[in-house]
C-alpha cells in the first residue's frame, strides 16, 4: 500500500536504510514529523536546482560536513536521479562514515554521487572537486563547520548555498574570554552578561557575521525558519544566491561590530 507522505518513484530502500521506514516499511509518527522536515528542506532547494539545470544540464551539488549524508542521498533521490548527468558530492572528515554513505549508494546504484574524506583545506585545493560548484549545503553542521561550508562555497564559486546552522559555541566563547574588558567598553555588554545570554546571543551574533560575510561576497541572502519551532530550536535556514554586486556597507558593517563585541580574534574566520 503507498503510503500518502512518500513521494512517486521514491527509493523505499533508501528510506528503510536512513531509517526514516522500518524494516516492513512503515511510517511511525517520529519518522513522519522527520520526513516532513526534509521535504521541507527540499522543496526549499527544487526551485534553485531548477534555475541551475536551467543553465547547465551538468550541475554539481556539494553537501558539507555530510555525516551520514542525509541530505545528499535525499537530494539525490529527489531531484538528480531522474536526469541524465549532475552530480551529488559528499564531503565528511570521518572516514568511516565516508565509506558507509559510498556502500549505501553503491547499494542502491546511485551512480552519481561522490562522497570524499577530506578537511575543509584539502576540499578547497582537491582536484577531486570541480573549481566551480552550483549549490553548496550544510545541515546542522556543527559550530564551525557552517563557516568551513561557506569559506568552501566562496572559494568554488558556489550559485547558491544552503544553510542550517548548529550548536555555535566558538563565538561565544571569545565574548567570555573578553567579557570584563567589554563591561568597561560597551553598555551592549549586558546582552550577554548572564551565562545563558552568552549562549544565545553569541548564536544569534554568529549568523548576523556570517550573513553579513556573504554579502560582502556578492551574495543576495533570505534568511528564514526551516519549520516551525516546536519541531527544533536550531531552526535557521539561510539561503545564499551569488549576484556578484555586494552590499555596499556590509564589510564595514561587519568589522565594526567585530570591534565593538570585542570579537576581532575572528577576523580571520569573518573576513574574506
Amino acid at each position: 500500500m503507498q503510503i500518502p507522505e512518500i513521494k512517486p518513484n521514491q527509493s523505499i530502500e533508501l528510506l528503510k536504510a536512513l531509517h526514516i521506514l522500518t524494516r516492513d516499511g512503515k511510517l511511525n509518527q517520529d519518522s513522519r514529523r522527520k520526513l516532513k522536515q526534509v521535504y521541507h528542506l527540499v522543496n526549499f532547494i527544487e526551485p534553485l536546482f531548477n534555475e541551475v539545470l536551467a543553465k547547465n544540464p551538468n550541475p554539481t551539488m556539494v553537501d558539507h560536513g555530510a555525516g551520514k549524508s542525509y541530505l545528499g542521498f535525499i537530494l539525490y533521490d529527489l531531484l538528480l536521479k531522474q536526469h541524465a548527468a549532475g552530480q551529488v558530492v559528499g564531503i565528511e572528515t570521518r572516514a568511516e562514515l565516508v565509506e558507509k554513505s559510498r556502500q549505501l549508494a553503491e547499494d542502491l546504484h546511485f551512480e552519481r554521487m561522490g562522497f570524499q574524506h577530506l578537511s575543509v583545506e584539502e576540499s578547497i585545493t582537491s582536484n577531486t572537486l570541480p573549481d566551480t560548484v552550483d549549490i553548496v549545503t550544510a545541515l546542522h553542521a556543527c559550530n564551525t563547520a557552517t563557516d568551513d561550508a561557506i569559506q568552501f562555497g566562496l572559494k568554488k564559486k558556489a550559485k547558491y548555498m544552503v544553510l542550517v546552522p548548529c550548536c555555535q559555541a566558538e563565538v561565544a566563547e571569545v565574548l567570555r574570554q573578553h567579557k570584563n574588558e567589554s563591561f568597561g567598553k560597551t553598555p551592549l555588554s549586558e546582552i550577554w552578561r548572564h551565562p545563558i545570554h552568552t549562549r544565545e546571543f553569541g548564536s544569534q551574533i554568529t549568523n548576523v557575521l556570517r550573513c553579513l560575510q556573504l554579502e560582502a561576497a556578492g551574495y543576495q541572502l533570505t534568511v528564514t525558519e526551516l519549520v516551525g519551532w516546536e519541531h527544533s530550536m536550531k531552526n535557521e535556514l539561510i539561503i545564499a544566491k551569488y549576484t556578484g554586486q555586494p552590499r555596499k556597507n556590509a564589510q564595514e558593517r561587519l568589522e565594526a561590530i567585530l570591534k565593538e563585541l570585542n570579537l576581532e580574534a575572528l577576523k580571520s574566520r569573518f573576513l574574506a
